[in-house]
């Protein structure tokens, strides 16, 4: 693995260069998140439904973010008949999993095989493989919205595939406890790698995009979770798919380098924060722009937690129902207050 991140000195620059900001960042940030629970909560909500959209979509699927958004607030009583709902509310759960337990979860292949079983927990087809290595060949392909696909490249034969992957984790494991390479680049490697074997017959570029949060956040980059890297990736689609071939055009010669694959991941990581920088000021904008009644209608959502319009409009006589109905609309439309339900049953929430 050492010998596929040797670096000619413009790369070596460029890499340099976009690790300074990444880190600079993650300094900053961990002094904005001290501050402003409430609407980092309402930011990972948002980044969550772009998540699990756009990793679904990477690999085929066609739910946009509101569908998928709709389906998650109905799924206990929803019945997943087709395979993009089974996708979607597997990703979901997974990703809910490394969100709420990043800190405890350790990279090993036993539980890699428990988050393959969880992303493909729903999905009748897959019940005999999932959380198991291949046993028949596989390999990379690109799937597109209009139907087509193509290969992008072979991976790791089955009955390699085991002794590749504990090799994997042995070298990322000791990498992150000497200590001796900066820990984003660790994580491109371990993404690189484990693309390249698709240990699993399904689920791979899905689970490699779960293990990317899971390392970051577990290297103390938890601003990912707000901002959805997912959703870079699938901008970027034909160029995460060009940089993978580009290493992988001379798999398991010693002229496979990972140098395109390592600035691609840096890139997306450096356009992250710059969202994550524009959605902030956006928010603290608008905390300033509220007028006097808006910022009295959302403490009164705050206070009371969870309201219907009519007790607004009783709590604010003075003021017309169609101004405190345009108010709201504002406040939901912003992300600073939730609307669930629909007509009678609407109700708008603040969540602490």
């Amino acid at each position: 693995m050492n010998q596929k991140l040797e670096f000619t000195g413009e790369v070596f620059q460029q890499i340099m260069k976009q690790l300074s900001i990444i880190d600079s960042f993650k300094g900053n940030w961990e002094v904005i998140e001290l501050s402003n629970s409430k609407h980092l909560k309402e930011l990972r909500k948002i980044a969550t439904i772009e998540s699990i959209g756009s990793s679904t979509r990477i690999e085929g699927a066609t739910l946009t973010d509101k569908e998928v958004e709709k389906l998650l607030k109905s799924v206990k009583i929803t019945k997943l008949t087709t395979r993009e709902q089974q996708e979607v509310v597997g990703y979901y759960e997974a990703l809910e999993i490394i969100l709420e337990n990043f800190e405890e979860i350790p990279l090993t292949q036993s539980y890699i095989h428990q988050m393959h079983g969880i992303l493909l927990k729903h999905s009748h087809k897959d019940k005999t493989h999932k959380g198991k290595f291949k046993n028949l060949s596989n390999q990379v392909v690109a799937n597109y919205p209009d139907g087509t696909q193509r290969t992008i490249f072979r991976t790791t034969e089955p009955h390699l595939t085991a002794s590749e992957m504990e090799d994997l984790l042995i070298w990322v494991n000791e990498r992150f406890e000497k200590a001796d390479m900066h820990p984003v680049m660790i994580t491109a490697a371990f993404v690189y790698e484990f693309l390249s074997i698709h240990p699993y017959q399904d689920g791979n570029g899905r689970l490699s995009r779960l293990m990317t949060t899971l390392l970051l956040m577990r290297q103390g980059y938890e601003f990912t979770q707000y901002v959805s890297f997912e959703h870079v990736i699938e901008e970027r689609k034909s160029d995460y798919y060009r940089v993978l071939m580009d290493g992988q055009k001379n798999r398991y010669k010693e002229t496979e380098k990972v140098d395109q694959w390592v600035l691609f991941f840096l890139d997306c990581l450096v356009t992250l924060i710059k969202r994550l920088e524009a959605k902030y000021e956006l928010y603290s904008k608008l905390k300033k722009d509220l007028n006097e009644r808006q910022q009295e209608v959302l403490g009164f959502v705050k206070k009371q937690q969870k309201v219907q319009m009519n007790e607004i409009v009783e709590a604010f006589k003075n003021h017309s129902r169609n101004t405190l109905k345009k108010d709201v609309a504002y406040l939901v439309n912003e992300g600073l207050i939730l609307k669930t339900g629909e007509r009678k049953g609407t109700r708008y929430h603040y969540e602490e």
